[in-house]
């Protein structure tokens, strides 16, 4: 069955003869080519041949046009730092320095790099009719937190009318965005929000689930599917993520997979992910490549689940890890003789910390997938930063990216499970939710106090 057939039969909850597979290829691509994703992400005929050697060499049934959720941001007026390794991350916003947001309108397709990844999708559309174009939108509740910056947490609480306000806004982004999309030939529209992870259900369904829910009638209308796409630990929100409506959901390795399945299926909502980014398939080899993915899809079923890895992957992904993911799921053979062998386990070497406390100073880890492409981890990370100025010297703190075995190493240690997460002086304090300035504040006040 063609790719396309096979993705729009699990989003509707039909049984399917074998589980579609998603790689969420954006950046990593050019590196195929031998580019930096600075130099691929700002080329629609790079982005075309980029893509092109993913379906070459990875085989998908479906796979986005671009992974980059600062395209909306860049075009409404923050500025950009680009890398050669990840896309670009944002760095000022607007809101925060002094423009309106009644000064601020909806960008036209031809404004930043809008008709560039319109471009590629046509192109593309054009050249493979039997794979599910996804377009990648930025959620409204991320595109508010790089217009507003981290005082979109305090504004939730002092001001709710005015962040009705601003989600309205950035909800009419994404519209156009989805609109112009699908008239490029997209099939799938994925709404991308990963900063939804950082909030409770309750603030969940005041700011965020009217807005993504108008966003999926709007798909739907359309006659397009929607996916909605959060990372990091969204578990508290997956129900309310169910009830916006969308034929798709998609999560990573910081949500079971079983719990999004239950939830997703009760609420007949097709689901995907989740094999591991960084520990599996860009730290790890074939054979541990392979073994996740077909963990994956034992769990999954062939109801309604879509494979793919949690996030957009990492540009030094090795490609044979993918391609060994992609053989298996055509494979039932392959996939039985792995089921009848031993499982792998886990050998990370946990750090000796013994000279990383300071008995005059706070230490503040903060346990990131990579601040420079991860939203969230961004936003934490900048928290950090602000909360710990006033205090000098007397406050450390260190970013651990487990895009590298020493970040791998420090999650362990520390015994953290879910990213992004802060830790004060060995103590978890602050999992998955990026926390007003003045709560790191307390909690760096209250170890010094207890220090001197």
């Amino acid at each position: 069955m063609k790719g396309l057939e096979l993705i729009k039969k699990a989003m509707k909850l039909e049984e399917v003869e074998r589980i579609p597979w998603v790689p969420f290829v954006g950046a990593h691509a050019g590196s195929l080519l031998g580019l930096t994703a600075t130099e691929y992400l700002q080329s629609a005929d790079k982005i075309v041949e980029g893509v092109n050697k993913a379906i070459e060499t990875y085989h998908p049934d479906g796979i986005p046009v671009a992974f980059d959720l600062q395209i909306e941001a860049e075009a409404l007026g923050c500025k950009l730092a680009w890398a050669d390794d990840n896309p670009p991350a944002v760095i000022s916003h607007p809101l925060m320095e002094g423009t309106k947001l009644e000064d601020m309108k909806v960008p036209c397709a031809c404004k930043g790099r809008i008709p560039m990844v319109m471009e590629a999708t046509r192109k593309l559309r054009e050249q493979h009719a039997d794979v599910a174009l996804y377009g990648l939108i930025t959620g409204p509740f991320t595109l508010a937190l790089h217009l507003l910056g981290t005082d979109i947490f305090m504004q939730m609480m002092m001001d709710p009318e005015a962040t009705h306000q601003l989600m309205r806004f950035a909800t009419d982004v994404a519209k156009m965005m989805a609109g112009n999309y699908i008239e490029a030939g997209a099939d799938v529209i994925a709404i991308v929000d990963p900063m939804t992870s950082q909030i409770d259900p309750a603030s969940f369904e005041t700011f965020v689930t009217p807005y993504i829910t108008e966003i999926n009638d709007f798909i739907r209308d359309a006659d397009a599917l929607s996916s909605f796409f959060v990372c990091g630990n969204a578990q508290q929100n997956i129900e309310q993520m169910c009830k916006t409506k969308p034929d798709n959901i998609s999560i990573d390795e910081n949500i079971p997979l079983d719990y999004v399945r239950d939830i997703a299926l009760k609420h007949k909502v097709s689901f995907g992910g989740n094999i591991k980014l960084t520990v599996v398939l860009l730290m790890g080899d074939e054979e541990a490549s392979r073994r996740d993915a077909l963990e994956c899809m034992d769990i999954g079923g062939k109801k309604g689940f879509i494979l793919a890895p949690g996030c957009d992957l990492a540009m030094a992904t090795p490609k044979e890890n993918l391609i060994a993911v992609s053989e298996l799921v055509r494979d039932e053979v392959l996939q039985g003789e792995l089921r009848a062998s031993e499982a792998a386990t886990d050998n990370i070497e946990l750090l000796d910390l013994t000279n990383h406390w300071d008995k005059d100073k706070v230490v503040i880890d903060i346990i990131t997938l990579d601040s420079s492409s991860c939203a969230p981890c961004q936003y934490m990370v900048d928290a950090v930063a602000r909360a710990s100025e006033k205090y000098g010297d007397k406050v450390v703190y260190k970013e651990h990216r487990i895009k590298e075995m020493e970040g791998v190493q420090m999650m362990a240690t520390l015994g953290v499970k879910n990213l992004p997460t802060i830790v004060i002086d060995g103590n978890i304090d602050f999992i998955s939710q990026i926390p007003p300035i003045n709560a790191i504040q307390a909690k760096i006040e209250a170890y010094l106090e207890a220090k001197n």
